[in-house]
C-alpha cells in the first residue's frame, strides 16, 4: 500500500485542476479534470482521496474513505499488539561482594531474564575502590558465567566513571 500522511485530502478540498484517477477497483482512469473525477466517485457513492499529491499531475482514488480509516487503524493496533516490549532491569553489587550476596544477585538476574528482561549488572565503587577496577570486571565475568544458561552477555564489562557495567540478554533473543 501507499505511504499516505495522516491526513489526506478528500472530495471538495482536492482544488488541482487535472489528476491522474485511479478507480475502486485500482484500474487506471488516466487523467482527467477532478470536477469529472468527483462526478465520478459520486456516481459510485464513494470518495475521491488524494494518495498522491507530490505527483505531476497528483493522483487521486476513487475509495470508500470510512472503509479505509477504519482499515488502517486495524492495522496499526494489530502491529501494536505484536510488538515486544523489553525493559532492562538493573542489578547492582560492590567490588568486594560476598559469595551469598553473589548468588542472590545471580539468581535474581535469572529470574530476568527468563521473563524476558534484559539484565545491566553494574559494579558500583565507592571512595579509592575504583583504583582496583580489575576485582570489579572479574566478578562481572564471573556474574556473566553464572547466569551462561539463561543469558548471553550484550556488552563487555566497561567503566564509566565510579561503575562499571555489563548488559545481559535473555537466550533465544539474540539476532
Amino acid at each position: 500500500m501507499h505511504v499516505i500522511s495522516k491526513e489526506l485530502l478528500i472530495n471538495e478540498k482536492i482544488k488541482d485542476k487535472e489528476i491522474r484517477l485511479i478507480g475502486s477497483e485500482g484500474e487506471q482512469l488516466g487523467v482527467v479534470s477532478s470536477k469529472q473525477a468527483l462526478e465520478i466517485a459520486a456516481e459510485k457513492n464513494m470518495d475521491l482521496v488524494k494518495i498522491a499529491p507530490q505527483a505531476v499531475p497528483p493522483v487521486c482514488k476513487v475509495m470508500d474513505y470510512g472503509k479505509y480509516k477504519f482499515e488502517l487503524t486495524k492495522k496499526e493496533k494489530e502491529q501494536r499488539k505484536n510488538q515486544k516490549i523489553i525493559t532492562v532491569k538493573e542489578v547492582r553489587v560492590t567490588p568486594n561482594i560476598d559469595d551469598h550476596d553473589f548468588f542472590t544477585k545471580v539468581n535474581n538476574a535469572i529470574k530476568f531474564l527468563k521473563s524476558g528482561d534484559k539484565v545491566k549488572v553494574t559494579v558500583r565503587f565507592r571512595g579509592r575502590e575504583v583504583t582496583h577496577a580489575k576485582l570489579g570486571e572479574i566478578i562481572l565475568i564471573r556474574f556473566g558465567e553464572a547466569v551462561e544458561e539463561v543469558g548471553i552477555v550484550d556488552k563487555k564489562p566497561k567503566l564509566e566513571g565510579r561503575n562499571m557495567s555489563m548488559f545481559i540478554s535473555p537466550r533465544g533473543a539474540e539476532k
